[in-house]
């Protein structure tokens, strides 16, 4: 039998992954159940990612190529003249107001490096550049990776309980952070 030509298949794999998770979850993450996502034989998974590690690793790569797209543009658009925890609460409110259930399984997949050292690396990544995108902005890269900490916290908070956004308490916790540096 003749090979079909599919180049995009390896993509689809990593789309339906990503949908698999957004679904079931990492416990529903299975070779079984991505190819029957992605309507490919079973061996077409297992050929482009040989474990379920590298499938994860390549879910994140993309999930977190939209999210720090996402966050450069909140990044290109902070005002200087605004006090930073304004800023800050802008993003969450943006972020909150969009897709929860993209934000839910952004969440799932970088947590899924907990527990799972190969995807450890891709979380890091993710989180350094939010700082250096930040810390580029702000002038004080100790300040971007606090802010980055705490936007990572409150979100899970958010997430996890369901409780309302109060920008007040981010105002608080951001009353000695730094405005961005104009110019940068």
């Amino acid at each position: 039998m003749a090979r079909r030509h599919d180049p995009e298949r390896r993509q689809r794999i990593i789309d339906a992954a990503i949908a698999v998770v957004g679904e079931r979850g990492i416990a529903g993450l299975s070779h079984r159940s991505v190819a029957a996502a992605a309507d490919v034989p079973l061996g077409s998974t297992t050929y482009h990612f040989a474990t379920l590690d590298e499938l994860l690793v390549a879910a994140l790569r993309q999930t977190n190529g939209a999210f720090l797209d996402d966050f450069a543009r909140w990044v290109d658009a902070i005002d200087p003249a605004v006090p930073l925890a304004d800023e800050v609460i802008r993003l969450v409110e943006e972020t909150l107001a969009g897709d929860r259930e993209r934000v839910r399984l952004e969440y799932e997949l970088y947590l899924a490096a907990l527990r799972r050292e190969a995807v450890r690396p891709i979380a890091a990544e993710c989180l350094d550049e939010m700082v250096r995108l930040l810390g580029r902005k702000i002038g004080d890269p100790t300040t971007a990776r606090a802010v980055v900490a705490f936007v990572d916290g409150l979100m899970l908070q958010l997430l996890l309980t369901g409780q309302a956004f109060a920008p007040e308490a981010v105002r608080a916790a951001g009353a000695g952070w730094p405005v961005a540096e104009t110019g940068r």
